[in-house]
């Protein structure tokens, strides 16, 4: 057996270190990984695009310049300028609030509605339990993008409509995780052990089940984000979602296609900061999972 195969001796049965001495084990488990500290200093960055983008990018960024018009990006540009001589980092920048503000909002609304199909299957009544469940699986029937334009093209295009899409087409996720999860918990031996006490149903579910089945919300939230960003680009991208001029990514995207075998930095660095948003946001939901599951089990 190595060293690393050795099982971690508790700390308070650890033998006495010298001063200056860390064990491996404790060493170990403060250090998150490159990963989850490149996600969380990406995701600081964009977190301060959204609360203050004139400290990342100084300058309009709906100002339109006819004679920087496509240009590569340089020192001047680092990201380029678009068809209207419009600075591409700056829209970048200042369209992290709005993308993000999407992102999160729809995963809002999924989770909202995702946890009140849940509970109702999870702790409601057997034919409840059911009806819930057939309705689910006819929802997964259908790709969840497929649902996200059905609602947009019913209800009209708009920021509001796409948040409400993204919402639902993640929602039946949500609503199978959390309802399994409320059953999970309700079966435990100390939700049994609170019954056979007398506790009534109303405290047993507000103080017992609840407060460890919403437990992986934070996880689910976190991971959702990223998703549902993916999903509203895509969805501006095809002209549903933010209008121009707003320097919202999928828009941007939408604007630069039409440019793409001349000014490929149009579509590149947008779709590069999507993707690296949601790689970012999953890697730190990822880390926070394996955070709550090792606490768990120790």
């Amino acid at each position: 057996m190595t060293l690393l195969d050795a099982p971690i001796t508790p700390l308070d049965e650890q033998p006495h270190l010298p001063p200056g001495a860390v064990h491996v084990g404790a060493r170990r488990r403060r250090w998150p990984g490159v990963g989850p500290l490149l996600a969380g200093l990406f995701l600081a960055i964009l977190v301060v695009a959204v609360i203050r983008p004139s400290l990342l990018a100084h300058g309009n960024p709906l100002t339109v310049d006819q004679a920087a018009t496509l240009l590569p990006p340089s020192i001047h540009h680092l990201f380029g300028t678009d068809q209207n001589g419009r600075d591409v980092y700056t829209r970048v920048v200042y369209g992290a609030r709005e993308s993000l503000s999407i992102g999160l909002a729809a995963t809002a609304v999924g989770l909202a509605l995702g946890m009140i199909l849940g509970l109702a299957a999870g702790l409601g009544s057997k034919w409840i339990d059911t009806v819930v469940s057939r309705f689910l699986e006819v929802m997964f029937a259908f790709p969840s993008m497929l649902l996200a334009l059905l609602f947009v093209a019913m209800f009209g295009a708009g920021v509001t409509s796409l948040i409400i899409a993204v919402g639902i087409g993640t929602a039946p996720g949500y609503a199978r995780m959390i309802r399994g999860q409320v059953i999970a918990v309700r079966d435990t031996p100390y939700v049994e052990a609170a019954r056979v006490l007398g506790h009534s149903r109303k405290r047993i579910v507000f103080r017992h089940v609840l407060p460890n089945a919403m437990r992986p919300l934070v996880v689910l939230g976190t991971l959702g984000v990223g998703q549902a960003i993916v999903w509203a680009s895509a969805l501006s991208f095809l002209g549903l979602g933010a209008a121009p001029p707003a320097p919202e990514w999928g828009a941007m995207l939408a604007a630069g296609r039409d440019y793409i075998s001349v000014a490929w930095w149009l579509e590149l660095i947008p779709g590069a900061v999507i993707v690296l948003t949601s790689l970012a946001t999953t890697a730190l939901g990822r880390h926070i999972q394996r955070g709550i599951e090792g606490r768990i089990s120790t």
